[in-house]
């Protein structure tokens, strides 16, 4: 890989570029996201969404299939940020500068999305954004919300019992994730560093005699791995090889890596994501469903680093997608008919 780089310049007018589209955003009326998505993004701004959204290209079409119906069901919306980060990307030599924002998406679920029924009760969307700034505008973003965990608030039960914990999930123990100064380019170097050794550990995890001393080489034993609806949270390092980690590789019969479209770190925070991260096969048992055929598995990491290494990490999984690949079509099941705009 090359040495890593930072541009304190450029990250944090990306920063301002990104905060100016949120600020617009904070409060607007449905019928207003088209021209305030305009006003941030070039015109053939590249979208990707969760299932069912996909790919999109513009700011018309992101307004009228995700963010006008979105605003239109939950009510009064409110970004609640827990990071809020920006970096160069390792993965083009350090060249694209990209930011990143994570929280709740909350408001009052007064009308159906995507046909889930609406609670007239608070909703969080749990999300993780991802927005490459090129000349003061956004080029490209990835938006990965967990719809599972809305249908669930809905008192919608879409999947098996799950093996970890369903929680509102918080952000950093630190509270210290939304770094609005640029981050120490040391401490950023660490972070991608150690970030790095954990994917390296994951793809070649024959190398340990136990998943506890794989994880322990780049975990606290009280890590945190805050998982998505379908699989859940879990606490400490025992707990996490128990509740998601062997389930998932006892499950899962093939495996192929991918790589990952971003992957940056400023301070102690860094991420990545994929379009699609993994190719995976349910050998039967994943998430109590019968083996199924290879498909995509699109992935959001977060992570906060402590010291020498990580203590926190926050995921986002497009199950809908994975799932919907292999003829199970989660929305439709639960939530019949064409969604309401």
């Amino acid at each position: 890989m090359t040495e890593f780089r930072h541009d304190e310049g450029r990250q944090q007018a990306a920063k301002a570029v990104v905060r100016g589209l949120y600020d617009a955003m904070a409060g607007a009326q449905p019928d207003r996201m088209e021209a305030i998505l305009a006003a941030h993004t070039i015109t053939d701004w590249r979208w990707r969404g969760m299932h069912p959204f996909h790919e999109q290209t513009g700011a018309a079409a992101v307004a009228r299939l995700f963010w006008e119906p979105l605003t239109h069901a939950l009510h009064r919306l409110q970004r609640r940020e827990d990071i809020f980060i920006a970096g160069l990307n390792e993965l083009d030599g350090f060249d694209g500068v990209w930011t990143i924002s994570m929280g709740h998406l909350m408001g009052l679920f007064d009308r159906p999305f995507l046909n889930i029924p609406p609670t007239r009760k608070i909703a969080m969307l749990r999300y993780a954004e991802f927005n490459r700034v090129e000349d003061g505008r956004i080029a490209e973003t990835a938006l990965f919300v967990d719809l599972i965990h809305l249908m669930k608030q809905a008192g919608l039960d879409p999947l098996p019992p799950q093996t970890a914990a369903e929680l509102i999930q918080p952000g950093p123990m630190t509270h210290d994730g939304l770094l609005s100064e640029a981050g120490d380019p040391g401490e950023s170097a660490k972070t991608l560093a150690l970030i790095n050794s954990m994917i390296s550990d994951i793809n070649d995890h024959s190398q340990y005699a136990s998943p506890q001393e794989e994880l322990a080489h780049t975990w606290h034993d009280d890590m945190l791995w805050w998982g998505p609806s379908g699989i859940g949270a879990t606490y400490t390092i025992d707990r996490y090889a128990e509740q998601h980690q062997q389930p998932f590789r006892r499950g899962i019969s093939e495996r192929r890596y991918n790589g990952h479209v971003c992957r940056l770190a400023e301070g102690s925070y860094g991420g990545f994501f994929g379009w699609a991260n993994l190719t995976v096969t349910n050998g039967g048992g994943f998430m109590g469903l019968p083996a199924g055929t290879p498909a995509d598995m699109r992935v959001v990491d977060m992570y906060r680093r402590d010291g020498d290494k990580l203590a926190e990490n926050w995921i986002f999984i497009d199950l809908l997608h994975w799932l919907n690949q292999q003829g199970l079509d989660v929305l439709a099941r639960c939530c019949p008919g064409e969604p309401t705009p």
